[in-house]
């Protein structure tokens, strides 16, 4: 990649692509691609066919996605696997076409499955029963994979996917309905301190371990990975069957923790009552970070800082709003 690579950010409106947007302009590249969903459905496969072939991009980074907690993976499984299905479909199928020289697939933690071994190595794909909360998300993710798997071998792509743990930052969703657990928080803990609620419900016992990145990390990771020298990236797609790498911080913490975090960020003084009547998901995800350990690649923002920027990205996002009701 140079700073006049063509470069395709699919989802550059979402969590990870808007990172991902961010990192590439201050590393200098200014070649980038960038169609919202109104430009480009990547669920249709002529419009993604031609402008694949119009715009003949040389590196694409495959973040677009729907997404979800718990709840919205319970409400739209359909949505969740045959929406991600199409995408992926779409844009591995014409990157190919159009001969792009290097993509990058995102994927997910809940991959893996439901009970495995922590902290989770890549080789536990596929080895045991997903967990049924999320299981047409996992499907969807694991089906990408494998297609940028099959489609190196068999036509000589250099695709290679990572997965990420649980994100949050910038451009994150704090609908209470589709979001996940730490942005839920967010948004639930201020509303409660500003109308001086005496307490806040959070799903499940809190005992579930759950591992966090600050989205812009992640697209460092996601740069660091495509800026590998031709050798060392080749050596990754062949070392690795399918060519998969955990990207993380290696730490993880509780519900209730992330939750007491939460608060305190945000001010909210009042009580914590843990809902042991919804489900709490995987009792445990967290990475084995050592094969992006060893490309010379870390985290830098710890989680309460994290915590404290995306706490004033979801002010600026509601005030906002605010100002666009007002109108």
């Amino acid at each position: 990649m140079t700073p006049e690579t063509r470069i395709h950010v699919a989802g550059h409106r979402g969590l990870v692509g808007s990172a991902l947007v961010r990192r590439l302009r201050a590393r200098g590249f200014c070649n980038l691609l960038l169609r919202s969903h109104a430009e480009l459905d990547l669920a249709d496969a002529p419009a993604v066919r031609r402008f694949y072939a119009r715009e003949r991009p040389q590196v694409v980074f495959l973040a677009a996605a729907k997404v979800g907690g718990i709840l919205a993976n319970s409400t739209y499984p359909a949505q969740f696997i045959h929406h991600n299905l199409q995408i992926q479909a779409n844009v591995i199928g014409e990157a190919y076409r159009a001969g792009v020289q290097r993509l990058l697939f995102l994927g997910s933690s809940c991959i893996y499955p439901r009970d495995c071994p922590q902290p989770i190595r890549e080789e536990y794909l596929l080895t045991g029963p997903l967990e049924a909360t999320n299981r047409p998300y996992a499907i969807a993710k694991i089906a990408g994979i494998e297609t940028c798997w099959a489609f190196n071998r068999e036509y000589g792509t250099r695709y290679l996917s990572v997965m990420p743990t649980n994100l949050y930052g910038p451009g994150d969703s704090y609908d209470l309905h589709n979001s996940h657990v730490l942005p839920a928080l967010i948004r639930k803990m201020h509303e409660a301190r500003l109308s001086d609620f005496p307490e806040v419900v959070v799903w499940g016992t809190g005992t579930p371990r759950r591992e966090f990145l600050y989205s812009d990390d992640m697209a460092d990771a996601c740069i660091h990975l495509m800026t590998l020298p031709d050798g060392e990236y080749d050596a990754i797609l062949a070392r690795y069957a399918p060519p998969l790498i955990n990207v993380g911080c290696g730490e993880d913490v509780t519900i209730r923790e992330l939750a007491e975090t939460v608060a305190r960020v945000v001010g909210f003084t009042g009580r914590l009552m843990f809902d042991a009547g919804k489900p709490d998901g995987t009792p445990r995800k967290l990475l084995d970070v050592s094969r992006m350990s060893k490309l010379g690649w870390r985290p830098t923002m710890s989680l309460d800082s994290g915590i404290g920027e995306a706490y004033r990205d979801y002010l600026a996002s509601a005030a906002g709003q605010s100002l666009a009701a007002d109108r």
